[in-house]
């Protein structure tokens, strides 16, 4: 069976990294995510994917806002 992949532009959670990203394509097998406020772009297997919580969507941009106010993106 395989796994249902998320729609694109849903915030989701990559289980194996623990990183938060927002889906951007499905290709192949794979989930393509990119992190919160962009970024390099990371494979992901649907089966190790699952949709962000409200507390992870609001770290994700937080951390992103902060490393903005430092002059850097994550």
């Amino acid at each position: 069976m395989t796994p249902t992949k998320p729609p694109i532009g849903s915030y989701v959670v990559d289980t194996r990294t623990g990183k938060a990203g927002i889906v951007m394509d499905h290709e192949g097998p794979y989930v393509q995510l990119r992190p919160y406020g962009g970024g390099r772009e990371w494979d992901a297997d649907p089966r190790s994917v699952r949709h962000a919580t409200p507390a992870e969507r609001w770290r994700a941009a937080t951390a992103h806002a902060h490393a903005r106010g430092r002059g850097g993106v994550p």
